[in-house]
């Protein structure tokens, strides 16, 4: 199937169905940032291509992920780059969505007065509220931490905070000398091999289950359905909506919750 066939099959399930790819900026030079965040007509330029690529391909925006490429340098730059793009989006009738580390850890690159700044001209803001863990055993995604990151940016509930989509991961990690990304099928081979009892941490919201191999010990954070309920009952309380990340990741029932 071509990728417009795949597309076409995936809008006729229903008129409010948007698609929309990711813009990467992971191979840029910092030449190349320089080049666009200092001129104006760089960043006009960026933008036509982007938008008829939209146009030619039928998407309906982008997803922009530059933030963290800069590790919170350059924010009145990046904030000009992202108001311009958004501007001439929306004048074609598209939209861009932007990725966001979160507000508080070790990535926080992104804060209130960020944004505060670009709220008012981005679509929607996909937060990314995992990776807690990442480095070092522990939970994928602890529930008071997300609240947490919801109300840095947005301490009230209203339209603002309703671009935000809460990150939910459908991944997990296995934790021993080094952390290794789970996915389904992995997490079902675990299971079957292992046969573990899955705990359940009440802090966090999250189960995991523990494991050794060749004398190795283990610590698995995965999803469960009772980890994805609590994080969808979140983002209603909080007036959000959710971001997945990523689709093919989970198991299959997962989605019988959304």
């Amino acid at each position: 199937m071509t990728c417009e066939g795949w597309m076409d099959d995936v809008k006729s399930t229903g008129s409010s169905v948007e698609i929309l790819p990711r813009l990467l900026f992971d191979q840029w030079s910092g030449h190349d940032y320089q080049a666009v965040l200092t001129s104006e007509a760089a960043v006009k330029e960026l933008t036509a291509v982007v938008v008829g690529f939209c146009n030619m391909n039928k998407f309906d925006g982008v997803v922009v992920e530059v933030w963290s490429q800069l590790g919170g340098q350059a924010k009145e730059a990046l904030s000009s780059l992202i108001s311009l793009m958004a501007a001439d989006f929306h004048h074609n009738s598209l939209k861009l969505m932007l990725v966001i580390p979160p507000p508080i850890g070790r990535t926080a690159f992104f804060d209130a007065d960020d944004f505060a700044r670009l709220a008012p001209v981005v679509d929607s803001f996909s937060l990314m509220t995992y990776d807690f863990s990442s480095s070092g055993p522990g939970p994928n995604a602890p529930i008071e931490w997300m609240r947490q990151c919801v109300e840095k940016l947005a301490p009230e509930p209203g339209p603002l905070r309703k671009k935000i989509l809460l990150g939910l991961n459908f991944y997990g990690y296995d934790h021993s000398n080094a952390p290794e990304p789970v996915v389904a099928n992995r997490y079902i081979e675990l299971l079957s091999k292992y046969k573990p009892k899955l705990k359940w941490n009440s802090e966090s919201s999250e189960h995991h289950f523990e494991y050794k191999s060749n004398g190795s010990p283990h610590q698995v954070y995965y999803p469960t359905l009772k980890s994805i309920q609590l994080r969808i009952e979140l983002a209603h309380q909080l007036g959000t909506g959710l971001s997945i990340w990523e689709i093919g990741q989970g198991l299959d029932y997962f989605y019988d919750l959304l």
